[in-house]
């Protein structure tokens, strides 16, 4: 393939799951280019088709909708060109170092005296020199990714993805092997045209990337995309490295939605998805705010508390749901309402929550589904059952886990894990003819 135009087009893709009504959106007209020499980052939180794209992108999935091309050709089936490294090491344990990488040379039929030299010469670049003849067993994470590279490189692809590729690594590990792949792909050493990660990690992709993609779930979709203008080697500390990471935090943390009400499960359209967050780390970030004045940076904060991009999001839309906080341009302010239920008794927050859960669709139609039996108790089946006509299964019983959470942080209902059934504490009295 030749041409001098994108090495990657991805052009209004979707992919999509299943059926109506049970069907899964994960990826919904995503567009985007990757040129040669560059390097680009997929971004974003978990669940927003990252890994999804670039299965697409290398040919083991394909488009639900839209089209993905490769130099100006419409891709089919696998993708020749392009090669992954995963997280997890995925090595064959019965082999060597060199076994695993010739294991490649292999499958492209090369012959086995070229395949030797040339499994030599990768395993070189990654500086495992020396551990040639060790079995998987015998080496630290960061050496068996180092093996998944060598293993990867061995196809000569002109792309290489990597999904996460860091992230099943030790913190020194992770940040040794990011700096060893930065020196071959900027001294080019590397016989590849680009390079697609994926990851949740915001500095790490702003310290390797040129650009970044960043997406959004529910369904996912690509919300900007951003040029890192900064000379290599990055530093952390340099003002604009820090600012673009406040930007991609902004960018990211202002896609949180206000709840709108009204909405409740089985009705038209999807009901509003809860976060996955417990109430004590709402507590905790309102309380690091009061600390703080009222007022943090976002990515300050998350650096402080050591929180991935994942759970850091999580428990900010969770509090901006319940009207504790406000996220505006990487800065997170404590409302009125937060101060109040930070400084409130353990029972003064509990009265606070409860009146703000009941606020929300899903909440609200379980206390009033509970209100409305004559003894107060109903089957989780049934909230599970009417649930899923809105999520999948899966979706569905998470859903219903932080609404129980919630709902019994707040004493609105209770729940008897034995019984697997929801219910109220007091039980109503029956209406008066």
């Amino acid at each position: 393939m030749g041409g001098t135009g994108p090495l990657v087009e991805v052009r209004n893709v979707s992919k999509i799951y299943g059926r109506p009504p049970r069907q899964v959106v994960a990826v919904e007209r995503v567009s985007f280019e990757i040129r040669p020499g560059e390097f680009v980052a997929l971004l974003g939180p978990s669940g927003c088709g990252k890994s999804t794209l670039l299965r697409m992108i290398t040919g083991l999935a394909q488009p639900s909708e839209g089209e993905i091309r490769y130099r100006g050709q419409p891709l089919r089936g696998i993708n020749p060109y392009a090669t992954i490294v995963f997280q997890t090491f995925a090595l064959y344990p019965w082999l060597t170092v060199l076994g695993n990488v010739e294991l490649a040379l292999k499958a492209r039929g090369v012959p086995p005296a070229q395949r030797r030299e040339r499994a030599l010469q990768l395993i070189d670049m990654v500086g495992l020199d020396g551990f040639e003849h060790a079995y998987p067993r015998e080496l630290s994470g960061g050496m068996r990714q180092k093996v998944g590279f060598a293993r990867a490189l061995a196809a000569e692809p002109e792309l290489l993805c990597m999904d996460e590729p860091f992230s099943a690594l030790d913190v020194l590990s992770a940040e040794a092997l990011r700096g060893e792949l930065m020196e071959l792909w900027l001294s080019k050493r590397l016989p590849i045209q680009a390079i697609l990660l994926v990851t949740h990690n915001i500095e790490e992709a702003v310290w390797m990337a040129d650009r970044l993609i960043l997406m959004d779930k529910d369904p996912g979709r690509v919300i900007a995309e951003l040029e890192v203008r900064l000379p290599h080697p990055r530093r952390r500390k340099d003002a604009y490295f820090q600012a673009m990471v406040d930007r991609v935090y902004a960018t990211i943390a202002g896609r949180t939605e206000e709840q709108v009400p009204g909405k409740r499960p089985g009705e038209p359209g999807r009901a509003y998805r809860m976060p996955e967050a417990r109430i004590n780390a709402v507590a905790g970030l309102t309380e690091k705010l009061l600390e703080e004045g009222g007022w943090a940076d976002l990515y300050r904060l998350a650096e402080e508390l050591r929180y991935e991009l994942d759970d850091m999001l999580t428990i900010v839309e969770a509090a901006e749901l319940l009207g504790f906080v406000k996220v505006a341009e990487g800065d997170i302010t404590l409302t009125p309402l937060g101060e109040a239920f930070a400084e409130a008794s353990i029972l003064a927050r509990k009265e606070i929550v409860a009146g703000r859960l009941l606020r929300l669709p899903i909440i609200r139609w379980i206390y009033e589904t509970l209100h409305a039996d004559d003894d107060g108790r109903v089957s989780a089946d049934y909230f599970r059952e009417q649930l899923q006509l809105d999520f999948t299964p899966e979706e569905a019983e998470r859903q219903l886990d932080i609404a129980i959470h919630w709902g019994r942080y707040a004493e609105l209902f209770a729940y008897d894990e034995d019984a697997d059934e929801l219910f109220l504490e007091e039980v109503p009295a029956p209406a008066m003819d």
